[in-house]
């Protein structure tokens, strides 16, 4: 017998043994493991996001110190610029709202804007958009052009648009609020 086939032989038990030893343990008088506690995986979560929404948030602190852009901030973590005023009526929920715009990721990177897509149509407060653009577009009255930070966890979160825009990704909207409309 030679050193090759001893080796193999040798490997080819030791997974029998193991086989049956698991077969054995699944007889069902193997004690049942308990579920884990939600503190258990619940709590380093949330740290995850916290220390993930912290970094994104540099990087914008960043961004913003680097173009010397001065936008407010909301609660949820949008910032916005009014920097051209309409006189329009202002945005409510219910509304049908029009807008062009460019977005474009924090790197400079465009990836959708109204000239290759026509505007944007959509009745504010249904979730037809981001939550981050919704929310900066209730801030505006018609005519209104405004620029919009909108961190991932506003815009397409952990999983991207599937298309143009990658997973984890701050956007850069710059939109002129067109029309406003009531909704059928």
């Amino acid at each position: 017998m030679t050193d090759h086939h001893m080796k193999n032989q040798a490997l080819y038990s030791l997974l029998m043994i193991i086989a049956l030893s698991l077969l054995c343990a699944c007889n069902g008088d193997a004690p049942k493991t308990s579920r884990p506690d939600n503190k258990d995986y619940k709590e380093p979560l949330i740290e995850a996001n916290r220390h993930v929404v912290k970094t994104e948030n540099r990087h914008i602190e960043d961004f913003l110190r680097r173009y010397k852009w001065d936008m407010k901030e909301s609660g949820s973590g949008l910032r916005y610029m009014i920097y051209e005023e309409g006189n329009g009526i202002p945005a409510r929920k219910g509304m049908l709202a029009t807008i062009n715009y460019t977005i474009k990721v924090i790197t400079g990177d465009m990836v959708y804007s109204s000239q290759q897509n026509g505007p944007l149509i959509f009745i504010m407060g249904k979730g037809e958009v981001i939550s981050g653009l919704e929310e900066g577009i209730l801030l505006l009255n018609v005519g209104d052009k405004a620029k919009f930070i909108i961190p991932s966890h506003l815009a397409y979160g952990l999983v991207g648009d599937g298309n143009l825009i990658p997973a984890k990704t701050t956007l850069i909207y710059d939109i002129e609020l067109v029309n406003l409309k009531q909704s059928n």
